[in-house]
């Protein structure tokens, strides 16, 4: 079982399998300053095995839902707005990641459909 969890601890997610390959970056308003990057977990493999101090923030569409720990800020997980049934894990928390060996592919976040949309009915990103 692969474990990640926030700086704290006090956040703890498990999931089966690490696909690395899945790395990715998105360049929208807040990816882009939290600068991250996730892996693809499906949601039904992911459990929060510790969750107490876990909040969460949405914007926009509301659809992606982004988990951080409220006790030291650290940013986990996020429920994917291109895929609701997909979590993306912040790579960095996984327990004996070597970020500094990770290769990933870049999203675009800023032209996402969703915005095209929002912004055609006159909502901001």
């Amino acid at each position: 079982m692969v474990t990640a969890r926030c700086h704290c601890g006090a956040v703890r997610l498990a999931f089966p399998r690490l696909d690395l390959a899945s790395a990715r970056r998105c360049d929208c308003s807040l990816c882009r300053r939290r600068s991250a990057i996730a892996v693809t977990v499906p949601s039904r493999d992911l459990t929060v095995e510790a969750g107490e101090t876990l909040r969460t923030y949405t914007f926009h569409t509301h659809t992606a839902q982004h988990h951080f720990c409220n006790t030291c800020g650290v940013y986990t997980h996020h429920r994917r707005r291109s895929n609701p049934d997909e979590y993306g894990v912040n790579v960095a928390c996984v327990d004996g990641i070597d970020i500094r060996a990770l290769e990933w592919s870049w999203v675009d976040g800023v032209d996402h459909p969703s915005d095209r949309a929002a912004a055609e009915e006159g909502r901001d990103r």
